[in-house]
């Protein structure tokens, strides 16, 4: 199976469909609240956002709903990063609830040799990600640092500083 690609496995405007999906639960969201110490009450006291909100509901933390899809994203785009460099934009188009089942696919925007080492590149993408009725919900483009072929080759290949089995 693959994970990640080398810089010259990315072709600009390729699309990458993460697979699977996952669905969102209020334990997902109370719990990344709690371990990110963000106690808004949108997010964590259901009378509050019954009562007080025009969701009328819990909505689930928006950095949770970016982190599922950069998790979602790195078996076909990250994987064999050398570095994550920059995220240029992330916006939060729509609301996502408990309940909700989150699919996300990653274009290529662009891709660029490095201009002082050979043996890497940097590869542009945008990520998005929608909800199961396709409505998209969170948009980002960030900008990767991948290896060429040559570099994984010389660090031992695809699956690098993995054992050999013995006796």
């Amino acid at each position: 199976m693959q994970f990640g690609r080398y810089y010259e496995e990315f072709e600009v405007g390729a699309v990458y469909k993460h697979w699977p999906g996952k669905t969102v639960t209020e334990y997902d969201d109370h719990l990344f609240c709690l371990i990110t110490m963000n106690h808004h009450p949108l997010h964590l006291d259901a009378h509050y956002a019954e009562e007080t909100t025009d969701f009328g509901k819990n909505v689930v933390v928006g950095n949770y709903i970016y982190s599922l899809l950069l998790g979602m994203s790195v078996p076909d785009v990250s994987g064999k990063a050398i570095a994550n460099l920059e995220v240029e934009s992330l916006k939060h188009v729509k609301p996502t609830f408990h309940g909700d089942t989150i699919y996300g696919e990653t274009e290529v925007l662009d891709k660029t040799p490095s201009k002082s080492k050979d043996d890497r590149g940097v590869v542009y993408v945008e990520t998005r990600g929608y909800k199961q009725d396709g409505t998209i919900v969170c948009v980002f483009r960030r900008k990767v640092m991948v290896p060429k072929r040559s570099y994984g080759d010389t660090r031992g290949g695809e699956q690098p500083g993995r054992p050999v089995p013995h006796e």
